[in-house]
């Protein structure tokens, strides 16, 4: 029996079955590659769901936490804050798009983030009710998977979810969803099920990770922005996957030209380590009364000594240029596999940076789901030692985040690995 098949039975013995997993158990990683128990090596073109954007083990990344171990690993901030949580929160208060004095709270997870994000524009507004899209994801807590735009696996069996938040469709031109039709009916929500006046905040991925890579209309963005402004609504941008250089920007909404008013940040912000942040408006970000945000492990030191470096890598190497160029490669190369004869399962080639995608149907013409493809692909190329995820409201798209420090000779290597495996998954679904 191999290590892994060993750990399969350990893992099905001793770990909630509801805590999804993958076949593959690693060992230890480095840049783009991993290698897992019993030797295998991959090409990783997951990053830990977004997370790894400067690879496995950045030596720079590994540098600062290293001296950070040296000094301590944990106070508590609210008991004994630390010069490098000011400095990070000075440096996001920066970097985020909007000119106007911004302040800057850290937590742990993304959900943590938009959890307090929602808890700022509440206190600030006195307002209660959310707006959410179609097909997003904000998280797995309670108040995280309301705001989900998927019920299998973030709603199901978890009963009543709370009260005010409601959803609009988010655009998606390549199912019929003009950005039109999106605000229709966002104008439609204020007019059939709640006032806008008792509306808090919007909140929105510009691009949907989960969801399925989904881009919102840039225009789209620009006119939520207005909307939210003519009601006294805040809009929240939940960078969580899409921002840290990801799409070739530091901040998806920079591509748009949108500044809002807060900004949830986790997955990148500190390469690996366990962080996330709500950065805006400082008028909105101090609306909560003192106590009423934060966590014991909330900023904690070695993982704010990662996002100090990780921005450091960011700017010095130039990862926002990097995510463009790899992106550029492996989207050419899926649009010349979509036009390929024989290839008409691949009906969609969408991203921005290097947060790419392609959806998988049964008929480019009515555009069915092909959930059997998807995983076949998925499997055929784990096999071959290439690590991809699926995502999409139908999962029935699958999405590719290398590193973006990644080499060309990888993104070539895994693309010629990625091609091989949709032909054999196809010819495996044909069979």
């Amino acid at each position: 029996m191999s290590y892994t098949a060993d750990l399969k039975t350990r893992r099905e013995n001793a770990v909630a079955t509801g805590v999804g997993t993958r076949g593959i158990y690693a060992e230890r990683a480095q840049n783009s590659e991993l290698w897992d128990v019993d030797g295998k090596r991959f090409i990783d073109f997951a990053a830990g769901i977004a997370v790894n954007n400067a690879g496995h083990r950045h030596p720079k990344l590994m540098e600062a936490v290293a001296k950070q171990c040296e000094v301590f690993t944990h106070t508590c901030f609210h008991v004994a804050p630390y010069e490098s949580y000011i400095r990070l929160a000075e440096r996001l208060n920066s970097l985020t798009p909007g000119d106007f004095k911004k302040k800057t709270m850290l937590v742990t997870t993304g959900a943590e983030a938009v959890e307090n994000a929602i808890k700022m524009a509440r206190a600030f507004t006195g307002r209660s009710g959310v707006i959410a899209f179609s097909g997003a994801f904000h998280g797995r807590t309670l108040l995280g998977m309301a705001l989900c735009g998927k019920v299998a696996p973030y709603k199901k069996s978890f009963g009543a979810m709370p009260p005010e938040i409601y959803h609009a469709a988010f655009p998606n031109e390549y199912h019929g969803i003009t950005p039109e039709m999106s605000l229709a009916q966002l104008d439609l929500l204020f007019k059939s099920s709640i006032d806008p006046e008792r509306v808090a905040a919007i909140v929105i991925e510009a691009v949907q990770g989960e969801g399925g890579f989904n881009i919102a209309d840039f225009d789209f963005l620009r006119k939520l922005r207005q909307i939210a402004d003519d009601h006294g609504i805040l809009l929240i941008a939940d960078e969580v996957q899409a921002g840290m250089a990801r799409t070739g920007k530091m901040f998806a909404f920079e591509h748009a030209g949108v500044a809002a008013d807060l900004v949830t940040m986790a997955k990148g912000l500190a390469g690996g380590f366990p962080l996330s942040a709500v950065t805006g408006r400082a008028e909105v970000v101090d609306a909560p009364p003192v106590g009423g945000i934060g966590g014991t492990y909330a900023g904690n030191p070695l993982a704010v000594a990662a996002a100090n470096a990780m921005l450091d890598i960011i700017e010095d190497e130039g990862l926002c240029a990097n995510a463009a160029k790899i992106g550029a490669t492996i989207k050419d190369r899926l649009t010349a596999i979509a036009k390929r004869q024989g290839m008409e399962p691949i009906g969609d080639v969408r991203g921005l940076g290097a947060m790419i995608a392609f959806e998988l149907v049964k008929n480019r013409e009515t555009r069915e789901p092909d959930t059997a493809l998807t995983a076949a692909i998925v499997t055929q190329a784990e096999h071959r030692g290439l690590i991809i995820l699926p995502c999409g409201t139908r999962g029935n798209v699958i999405r590719l985040l290398p590193p973006l420090n990644t080499s060309d000779a990888i993104v070539h290597e895994a693309l010629d690995v990625l091609e091989t495996s949709i032909e054999a998954a196809m010819t495996q679904i044909q069979i």
